[in-house]
């Protein structure tokens, strides 16, 4: 889902550079990459996702909308 890049071996150096030691450094820079790469939604995802529901969206209102000419045009030759 995510096209974002993280870069995980500057993150673990600027922990490192912080007082974290290196294994600290990896697993903390691991840990959140896993974190973004299952969690974080991009801009075009959620532009694709929200054409999809738009999409959705219209089809159920034109059916809508020709199933009511439809029972408009019965009920007129009824009457």
């Amino acid at each position: 889902m995510s096209s974002t890049t993280f870069d995980t071996l500057g993150y673990a150096r600027r922990l490192e550079e912080a007082g974290f030691t290196r294994q600290q450094a990896e697993v903390q820079a691991n840990a959140l990459r896993e974190v973004i790469d299952e969690r974080l939604v991009t801009k075009d995802y959620l532009d694709a996702r929200l054409r999809e529901l738009e999409y959705k969206l219209v089809i159920r209102l034109g059916t809508m909308m020709a199933a009511s000419v439809a029972i408009v045009a019965t009920l007129v030759k009824l009457l």
